[in-house]
């Protein structure tokens, strides 16, 4: 394996490729207002956002778990107690 196929062509025209690539891209990405400080902020603001959205529905989901089992857990309990007491012996 030489360099050209690992790079999908000579690495010389790939980097500068790259590098005109980027300048564009930082341009463009300037003009919306976007910097390297507020990015990163707002790359930590979605990270924090994911952490809660997570932990926010785990906590949805035991508070239902728990309002159901008020009413499943004892009426499957009864079922079960008549179960038992209904065979015969």
């Amino acid at each position: 394996m030489d360099g050209r196929t690992v790079f999908g062509g000579s690495p010389l025209a790939v980097v500068i490729r790259l590098a005109l690539i980027s300048i564009v891209v930082g341009v463009v990405l300037s003009a919306l207002g976007i910097n390297l400080r507020n990015f990163f902020d707002r790359i930590n603001e979605l990270l924090g956002a994911i952490y809660d959205l997570g932990f926010g529905a785990i906590e949805w989901i035991i508070q239902y778990l728990l309002l159901g089992a008020i009413i499943v857990v004892p009426i499957w309990a009864i079922a079960r107690a008549a179960a038992i007491m209904k065979k015969p012996d």
